[in-house]
């Protein structure tokens, strides 16, 4: 018997500023951090110096007047994260891209292209875009609706994982005297016809550190968590709180063995906003300084995206969120659009309470207090069976970033949960996932 406790696993979502929409405001904040090559390296330099599993870029591919700072002008994920590359050695780097507006072989061959320039550090966040209005950047009127998204994105995930397979793992000979540079029998053409996608391969890099990028997925609706449960190694969710956290745990994980997989093999890391102080007051305040930042209207367009980009002008901000007309279905984030509504009907939040709550973490979890409180929470959620670690969302960087890595990881530590040095020296092997052989799906 392991009595052993579970260590936690980490991952750290970038994103300029800080998740709180009002981050680039505070005084702390520094002008232009979406941009800043400076600036990105030494976040990533502390999250590994904090031991962090992973770094994990989102995109998106349309942006408006009415987008999060963060998001108006920012670097291409793949990019930025080779750039990262160069400046860390372990910890693992995770990009967005879209299996409705890219092609298969692009991203097999840019992920596979920055598993090499890692050294086996690299991961796909697979994302079948959620902006319905993103279409209209790709020579399209009308956004694939909910379920034939999925249904591209399983074609599209094979597609990959035959182009990565198309290398054997000792394909390339580099023989100088007899003049063979690969091994022919061992490079293969996969020949794919499907309803979307038609592909000859071979992909035209050779087989990387990890053999393929670790699968991570950020949907939490039926059809996410049924692609999830196929493909995943990591996943993304928003709980708003633990008993709902552990429902979805559950629910996921239990759809594995269909396919043949083991728990283990998939780690549910909920979004996790941690705010710290030295006192659970001086955490409430540091939170209440970024919620006073935030633009009433800046605040009520975010919360439009996630109901069809719904105007709420014009409706008063004490209205019961319950009481106003919101579309029945949405063509986007199904799962947010759903937990919002269960939150501002349990709180019974007015109009300005939902939009502040949504603004400040978009329903992600916030924990407020002091370091053992925060990591008691921590603790508790992965030991009961709500997580298996989180994906730490900083609301201001650095500040947040450094006060987490400075004084939450060493109490973490302390308690047993939590590494001491990293296990591997690719994001594989520190999370503990078996290294995937060659073998071409027919």
């Amino acid at each position: 018997m392991n009595d052993q406790p579970k260590k936690v696993k980490l991952g750290l979502f970038l994103a300029g500023t800080g998740h709180h929409v009002a981050s680039w405001r505070h005084p702390h904040a520094i002008e232009n951090a979406s941009m800043n090559l400076t600036y990105f390296k030494e976040i990533a330099q502390t999250a590994e110096k904090g031991l962090f599993d992973l770094l994990f870029l989102a995109d998106s591919l349309s942006v408006d007047g009415n987008s999060h700072p963060n998001i108006l002008t920012r670097f291409e994920p793949m990019t930025l994260l080779s750039y990262i590359a160069s400046a860390t050695n372990h910890i693992g780097l995770v990009a967005t891209a879209s299996t409705t507006y890219e092609e298969p072989f692009h991203v097999a061959r840019k992920f596979a292209s920055l598993d090499h320039i890692s050294a086996g550090r690299a991961g796909w966040n697979v994302v079948t875009t959620s902006l319905a209005s993103t279409a209209e950047n790709f020579n399209k009127t009308e956004h694939l609706e909910h379920s034939a998204r999925y249904r591209r994105a399983t074609e599209f995930i094979e597609v990959a994982k035959k182009l990565w397979n198309s290398w054997e793992e000792d394909t390339l000979v580099i023989d100088k005297e007899s003049g063979q540079f690969i091994d022919k029998s061992k490079f293969h053409q996969i020949n794919h016809q499907g309803e979307f996608f038609s592909v000859r391969g071979p992909l035209n890099v050779s087989r990387s550190p990890q053999g393929q990028p670790v699968i991570v997925q950020a949907g939490s609706s039926g059809d996410g968590q049924r692609f999830a449960a196929k493909y995943a190694e990591i996943v993304f969710t928003a709980q708003a709180n633990k008993d709902d956290a552990i429902t979805f745990y559950k629910e996921l994980k239990g759809q594995m063995e269909q396919y043949n997989r083991k728990k283990s093999s998939l780690s549910i890391m909920p979004g996790f906003m941690p705010i710290v102080g030295a006192t659970e007051a001086e955490a409430q305040e540091k939170y209440e300084a970024l919620q006073e930042l935030i633009i009433p209207k800046a605040g009520l367009a975010i919360l439009g995206r996630y109901f069809g980009d719904i105007d709420f002008a014009g409706i008063s901000l004490d209205t019961p969120f319950t009481e106003i007309k919101l579309p029945e279905t949405v063509n986007a984030i199904q799962s947010k659009h759903e937990m919002i509504l269960k939150k501002a009907k349990e709180e019974n939040w007015t109009l300005r309470q939902t939009y502040q709550w949504v603004a400040g973490s978009r329903g992600h979890h916030i924990a407020i207090g002091t370091p053992t409180q925060i990591a008691d929470k921590m603790e508790e959620w992965v030991r009961e069976g709500a997580a298996d670690g989180f994906n730490i969302m900083p609301a201001l960087l650095p500040d947040s970033l450094t006060d987490f890595v400075t004084y939450v990881i060493p109490e973490l530590q302390a308690r047993g949960i939590y590494r001491t040095e990293y296990e591997s020296d690719t994001l594989r092997g520190n999370l503990g996932l078996e290294q995937p052989n060659h073998s071409l799906t027919k």
